[in-house]
């Protein structure tokens, strides 16, 4: 083997070596996954299992062989090397799967937010995957041969490849379809080419596809009247990352809520994400579409929650300290914070959520209309660096994880280190409703001109903290375990016109609601009357039907 090694290698063999590689090494997380599945059946095919890493090293050869030779052959390969190793690394320590889904949420990915996942251990790992398949790369001959010969002796491979291909077909084709139809998810994790494909339609959908004419769901959504002259501040907290699971106020053991548990407010304990990333979850909450019938194209070609409340005459703004919008407020008032490092709040890349706290002050001292909706958008639990989203004073759970290769530390460090960003989190909610009674009862003593508020949290979705051997967040819906899509929901009133809403927040907690129902209950809260709202779907018109 050392002395093949050291000379020089036909086109072929390096084919046939990197593609063995790839099955073998690259995709040996997708092996495993596959014989795990299988192993727990009462029947199966072992030859089917036997012939998988042939029948996948076949693929490649047909693959590699339809590359032009030498340089552009060199490129290629070396860009699938170096992928697949990463991929591979994703997948073997955090269980991520590169989906449609998945390829979406890491190209809306900010510069900031993928060097998070670059540490010595994950670079380790790359560059120990990649050493073998480069190597033999850079030992293929640089003989040319002539054309007729070079198209001969690919045709020899090429041949071979088919006819292993055509017999394991012929012979296990009802154990391949078996497999494929009742574990579709499991392509899902070979490397690279589900990762490819779900990459050319992102680009094709987002890039080179016909903008929709935008569609008016209602051209005059109208406030309801009132008797009064009070005003209605409504703030929505758009979490990040939070899972229902680690919240006290839903029976977690660890006093997670500490601060908003003092404050009368109502958790509901049963709220469902429309998605398992923000690029989808923030564009379903805000928009009509329900979760089946939801496509991201679609919603941005139609008005949303925050156009209608807008048209309205709602003043509405967004305050944003995560990584965007996703499209959702790019037509209302919007403050990006900034995240330079004189702030003593933020480090450069990122800011802790409390520097939202002065931009909300200063909006809800000087309010100019009847209704104001303002929008937060937390950095939350942002991961895998949790670490650096809390300060250091709310290090309340030790110890914790101080790195961003979360797979190598300690289960217990691990979720304390959740633990500290949704203790955090709470405790900025738990200022933002200060602020809010702040102001309500500073008009209290007035019988008219009074200000009436609301607080509606609600997370856009969950995160896997190695339960499973699975990580992250992100994972195909349908296939998502609990952790990733079992979000909390908060509310808080001090509303003098609708005192109803804390009592049907009470009866309602324990009922079954999810991203669907966020549109029309904001348009409750907002008392905004518009063709787009239905009262099944309201939260909160429950109590009053």
């Amino acid at each position: 083997m050392q002395k093949l090694l050291v000379k020089n290698l036909t086109l072929n063999s390096v084919t046939l070596l990197i593609s063995i590689y790839f099955s073998l090494v690259l995709n040996l997380p997708f092996l495993q996954k596959t014989y795990a599945d299988l192993a727990k059946l009462d029947n199966f095919n072992w030859a089917y299992l036997f012939s998988l890493p042939l029948f996948l090293t076949c693929i490649f050869v047909l693959f590699f062989s339809l590359l032009p030779k030498q340089y552009i052959y060199k490129i290629v390969v070396s860009l699938f090397i170096i992928l697949s190793a990463t991929f591979c690394y994703a997948i073997k320590c955090y269980g991520i799967i590169f989906d449609y889904g998945m390829v979406e949420n890491m190209l809306e990915t900010s510069t900031s937010e993928a060097f998070t996942y670059l540490n010595p251990s994950s670079i380790f790992y790359v560059v120990l995957l990649t050493l073998l398949p480069l190597f033999l790369l850079s030992k293929m001959s640089k003989k040319n041969q002539s054309f007729k010969i070079s198209i001969m002796e690919r045709l020899k491979l090429i041949t071979v490849a088919l006819v292993i291909i055509f017999i394991i077909a012929a012979s296990l084709y009802s154990s391949y379809a078996s497999v494929n139809r009742n574990n579709r998810e499991l392509a899902k994790y070979i490397v690279p080419f589900p990762t490819l494909i779900s990459s050319y339609k992102y680009v094709k959908q987002n890039y080179f596809y016909e903008p929709s004419v935008f569609k008016i769901l209602d051209a005059e959504p109208k406030l309801a009247a009132f008797n009064n002259e009070d005003k209605n501040v409504i703030v929505m907290i758009v979490g990040e990352t939070a899972r229902a699971k680690n919240f006290s106020l839903n029976g977690y053991e660890k006093a997670t809520n500490e601060y908003t548990a003092k404050l009368n407010i109502q958790s509901f304990q049963n709220m469902y994400s429309c998605g398992t990333a923000t690029a989808v979850s923030v564009p379903c909450m805000f928009s009509l579409l329900t979760k089946p019938e939801f496509n991201k194209q679609l919603a941005a070609s139609q008005q949303n929650l925050l156009d209608i409340a807008k048209l309205a005459d709602v003043d509405v703004l967004w305050i944003d300290n995560n990584e965007g919008c996703k499209g959702v407020c790019k037509r209302v008032q919007t403050i990006d914070i900034d995240k330079n490092k004189t702030n003593p709040l933020c480090d450069g890349d990122y800011c802790f959520d409390e520097i939202l706290l002065p931009q909300l002050e200063q909006k809800v001292t000087n309010l100019t209309h009847q209704t104001t909706l303002i929008v937060l958008h937390l950095m939350g639990s942002h991961g895998p660096t949790y670490y650096r989203r809390y300060p250091d004073k709310f290090a309340t759970f030790l110890p914790d994880c101080q790195q961003s290769d979360i797979q190598n530390c300690s289960s217990e460090q691990l979720i304390n280190t959740y633990d500290n960003t949704i203790h955090y989190s709470d405790y900025v909610i738990a200022e933002v409703l200060k602020t809010l009674d702040k102001l309500v009862k500073t008009t209290e003593s007035t019988e008219n001109n009074r200000i009436n508020a609301d607080m509606l949290y609600v997370s856009d979705h969950g995160e896997s903290l190695g339960e499973h051997g699975l990580y992250l967040h992100g994972f195909p819906y349908s296939i998502a375990p609990s952790e990733q899509t079992h979000i909390p929901m908060l509310f808080w009133s001090n509303n003098h016109i609708n005192k109803i809403k804390g009592h049907c927040a009470q009866a309602n907690s324990q009922k079954t609601f999810s991203h669907d129902n966020i549109f029309h209950t904001m348009l409750g809260l907002l008392n905004i009357e518009t063709t787009s709202y239905q009262a099944e779907m309201d939260i909160f018109n429950l109590c009053v039907s």
